[in-house]
């Protein structure tokens, strides 16, 4: 079955950078767009990050553009976001989700999350 497993989360100060991670499994990741939303505490679901298959498109949306950096590794199966010069507003639970989240219903599998808390 389909499996994402995120990890690297944790707590960092303003200004700070900290890369988050995904470990797929149960499909051939290399086939897929892959996508980053994340959730902040007492809001909605926000799309953060899509990368293609091969790696070498990216789309942005204009809160994190500049400062997050999606990428993948298609023989580790694993997605990664670079976030750098975070902001107190980043502050929050980060997904992985198969598919082009971007497009409403485009992503149809999500992790279990990792939290980002941007503090001093």
């Amino acid at each position: 079955q389909v499996q994402l497993v995120e990890s690297g989360g944790g707590l960092v100060q303003p200004g700070g950078s900290l890369t988050v991670s995904c470990a797929a499994s149960g499909f051939t990741f290399s086939n897929y767009y892959m996508s980053w939303v994340r959730q902040p505490p007492g809001k909605g679901v926000e799309w953060v990050s899509t990368i293609n298959r091969s790696g070498d498109r990216t789309l942005y949306p204009d809160s994190v553009k500049g400062r997050f950096t999606v990428s993948r590794d298609n023989a580790k199966n694993t997605l990664y976001l670079q976030m750098d010069n975070l902001k107190p507003e980043d502050t929050a639970l980060y997904y992985c989700t198969r598919g082009e989240a971007y497009v409403q219903g485009g992503a149809d599998y999500r992790g279990q999350g990792t939290q980002v808390t941007v503090s001093s």
